[in-house]
């Protein structure tokens, strides 16, 4: 499938701070297909983070455009553009980011109720390997597992495009190999595209794609064979 998802054309972003004015992202223009996986390569303070968020709709930009299927996002009301985000696009954060009062099931059945995907959160914790875990609270859970939780809560929206921000920054090498093991053959099943932002180049080197960033700027691009 070629079908373009996702596009961002000539996008600019700049924060203030005080008088200053910080450039997080200069004249980018990247697209993500429906059959993608994709690493965002860089370091701290490169874009990368910023550029997922613009893809989402979580930041405006502050020049250029941004087009979910072929529309302007910008064009679409807050109502629909919040609709994009539960049903078309969903993240997975570098910390789990667990409703902490809710058990590993309420987290993953309150996405899909939001979403209204009709996905089994017993299924997909099964498929995340807790299917027994689904009464834990995140507190009673491993680094691991809340990160496995936030996967599967991620696709209870039904997703077209999963954004991961440094998924596994917060684990250990071993337990980060078996997060995205799972990431991968989670999207084999499931079929959305993917776009990782990584500043580890092991990481990057797992997807088709690997867009470099620095100072904002796209500055590389390396595409599997």
């Amino acid at each position: 499938m070629n079908e373009i998802l996702a596009r961002c054309s000539s996008v600019g972003v700049v924060h203030r701070q005080g008088t200053a004015r910080v450039h997080a992202l200069r004249n980018v223009d990247f697209d993500v297909r429906a059959d993608d996986s994709v690493a965002l390569l860089g370091r701290s303070g490169s874009g990368k983070t910023t550029l997922l968020h613009v893809l989402g709709g979580l930041v405006e930009p502050t020049s250029g455009s941004v087009e979910w299927r072929g529309r302007p996002l910008l064009s679409l009301d807050a109502a629909a553009r919040a609709r994009v985000r539960a049903r078309g696009i969903a993240y997975v954060f570098q910390g789990s980011n667990l409703l902490p009062y809710f058990t590993a099931y309420e987290n993953v059945a309150f996405a899909a109720h939001l979403s209204g995907s009709g996905r089994d959160p017993d299924r997909l914790l099964q498929l995340v390997g807790l299917g027994g875990k689904g009464d834990n609270l995140p507190a009673e859970l491993s680094g691991g597992e809340a990160q496995r939780v936030a996967i599967a809560r991620a696709l209870a929206q039904a997703p077209e495009l999963l954004l991961c921000d440094e998924p596994t920054g917060h684990l250990d090498s071993d337990t980060g190999e078996r997060v995205l093991d799972l990431i991968e053959a989670l999207q084999k099943e499931f079929d959305f595209a993917l776009v990782v932002a990584t500043h580890e180049a092991a990481v990057a080197a797992r997807m088709r794609r690997a867009v470099e960033l620095h100072d904002g700027r796209i500055v590389g691009e390396d595409v599997a064979a």
